[in-house]
């Protein structure tokens, strides 16, 4: 099985011969260096099938394709934007790349050119995660391709998680130092600060979310796509009478923005209100199984995090210990 070149004898011609799978054929070429052009491009291309699986039994399929079964089949309304930031990429970048090695290959690209925009590495995960996730269904479930790529499509561990909580005083004073022109943006802000919830679930709210002193969210308005219920304080009650909120993501941000510098404040970012909700929760006592429902978290290994706020954990731990000392004592 390959190709060979060779000069025929009679003339001053050169022939490519090709044997694959049992099968014999030449093609003939005025010059030496065409032919093994020739040969070399449809060696690669021969590698190249194989690698797809396609000599004779698969078709390649495109990355385009890949998408949209995803998108029809499966649950993921949690990675909606990114996949359509991964799509757009690979349109402008990687238009037509097919699924498999060209594909693997267009993901790594995708991963360095995310890198070097100066993205989280967090983000720059949930971007690869599509494209592993597009070569794993194409290997183990939709039979589109020979051998297993996404395990070489790497994710390193990211470095840059955050650890960022402001005081009930310190809230207050970014509260306060919001512009007074940013009224209906102050009210969004703050309603963060009192129920954690994210801000795009914040833009979507609607009056169909209130329900007898809480906020219902629906699968549809979540990031994880499943509903989730967040009791409200009477101090947000009047921040939820007029819904939806008149302003826009790009608003929210110059206020906040204006209001961190204010304070002095510059690292603090409107999801660490998130944090700052669960912390508050957390060095009040609150079991940290309520604090992931209440958050969306899917597991407590994210929420776990918020564990060193809860200082009367420890002294309960340290009530309960057993006093081995003294009990030995009493024995002699």
């Amino acid at each position: 099985m390959g190709y060979s070149v060779s000069k025929r004898k009679d003339r001053e011609t050169w022939v490519v011969r090709e044997t694959i799978n049992g099968r014999r054929s030449q093609r003939t070429f005025r010059t030496e260096e065409e032919a093994r052009q020739y040969a070399l491009k449809m060696e690669a291309q021969h590698q190249e099938d194989v690698f797809h699986g396609v000599m004779g039994r698969k078709v390649k399929r495109t990355f385009s394709e890949g998408l949209q079964r995803l998108v029809a089949e499966y649950d993921v309304v949690s990675q909606k934007n990114h996949i359509m930031r991964v799509a757009t990429w690979i349109d402008e970048n990687a238009p037509g790349v097919t699924i498999g090695q060209e594909l693997l290959e267009a993901g790594r690209r995708m991963q360095k050119a995310l890198r070097d925009q100066g993205l989280s590495q967090s983000t720059i995960n949930n971007r690869i995660q599509v494209v592993k996730r597009v070569l794993s269904l194409s290997y183990r479930e939709w039979d589109w391709i020979d051998y297993p790529l996404d395990a070489k499509l790497r994710k390193p561990t990211p470095k840059n998680e955050r650890h960022v909580y402001l005081s009930e005083q310190e809230l207050g004073e970014l509260l306060e130092a919001i512009p007074q022109r940013y009224e209906v943006e102050r009210k969004f802000i703050l309603l963060a600060m009192l129920t954690g919830i994210r801000r795009g679930e914040l833009l979507v709210l609607d009056p169909g979310n209130i329900h007898n002193g809480r906020i219902i969210l629906r699968p549809g308005q979540t990031k994880s796509g499943k509903s989730r219920t967040i009791p409200l304080p009477d101090e947000a009650l009047p921040l939820v009478t007029d819904l939806p909120f008149s302003t826009s993501k790009d608003k929210v941000r110059a206020a906040f923005e204006r209001a961190r510098e204010a304070i002095g404040r510059p690292d603090v970012r409107l999801h660490d209100m998130r944090h700052c909700y669960a912390s508050l929760l957390a060095s009040k006592g609150e079991a940290l199984t309520s604090i992931r429902d209440l958050l969306g978290h899917s597991s407590l290994v994210v929420t776990s995090r918020y564990a060193h706020a809860d200082p009367a954990r420890w002294e309960s731990v340290r009530a309960k210990l057993p006093r081995i000392g003294n009990q030995t004592a009493t024995k002699h």
